[in-house]
C-alpha cells in the first residue's frame, strides 16, 4: 500500500469515527427528549445507540492500532449531532424516523463508496467498514417504517438533515 493510499484509509476511518461519534450524540439527544414526544420508540433509539456505540470502538480500536489519533471533527459531530436529535425529538415519531432514514441514506451512500476504493487498497479497513453496513442498513429500513404518511415538512426536513451529513462528512475529510 502507497503513503498515499494509507493516508486515505486512515482519513475514512478518522471520519467514520467522528461520524459514529455524532450518531451516539444524535441518539442520546432523541432519546432524552422522546420520553415525552415518542416513548414508543425508546426501545428502538436506545438499540440504534447501542449498534452505533459498537460501531464506534470497532473504529477507534483500528485508529489505535494504527496510532492515529482521532479526527480533530469529532467534537463538532458530537455537538451538532446532540443538538440535531434534541430538536428532532421535539417533534416526536416523524421527524425523529425522517432523520435517521436521512442520515443513514447518506450514511450508506459514503460506506458502499468507500468499499470501493479500499476494497484494493486496504483489506482490513473494508473489513472493518463491512462488518457496520447491514445495522446501518437496518436502521435506516426500520426508521423509513415509523415515517408513516408523511408530513409536510418531512421532505424539507430530509433536505436539510442530508445536507448537514454531507457537509460534515466533506469538512472531516478536510480537516
Amino acid at each position: 500500500m502507497t503513503a498515499q493510499a494509507s493516508t486515505h484509509a486512515m482519513r475514512i476511518l478518522k471520519v467514520n469515527h467522528a461520524g459514529e461519534h455524532g450518531a451516539i450524540h444524535i441518539y442520546t439527544g432523541q432519546i432524552l427528549v422522546a420520553r415525552f414526544t415518542a416513548p414508543a420508540m425508546l426501545s428502538e433509539l436506545r438499540e440504534f445507540k447501542a449498534h452505533e456505540e459498537k460501531h464506534r470502538a470497532l473504529f477507534a480500536a483500528e485508529l489505535q492500532r494504527r496510532a492515529c489519533p482521532p479526527c480533530r471533527s469529532a467534537f463538532l459531530c458530537a455537538a451538532g449531532g446532540f443538538v440535531l436529535g434534541f430538536i428532532t425529538g421535539l417533534f416526536g415519531r416523524h421527524a425523529i424516523a425522517a432523520t435517521t432514514v436521512a442520515v443513514e441514506r447518506v450514511v450508506l451512500r459514503h460506506l458502499q463508496a468507500q468499499l470501493a476504493t479500499l476494497a484494493t487498497i486496504d483489506e482490513v479497513a473494508s473489513k472493518v467498514i463491512a462488518s457496520i453496513v447491514a445495522e446501518e442498513q437496518l436502521h435506516h429500513d426500520q426508521s423509513a417504517t415509523h415515517m408513516g404518511t408523511k408530513s409536510f415538512c418531512t421532505k424539507p426536513l430530509q433536505a436539510l438533515v442530508s445536507g448537514a451529513t454531507e457537509a460534515v462528512i466533506w469538512t472531516g475529510m478536510r480537516v
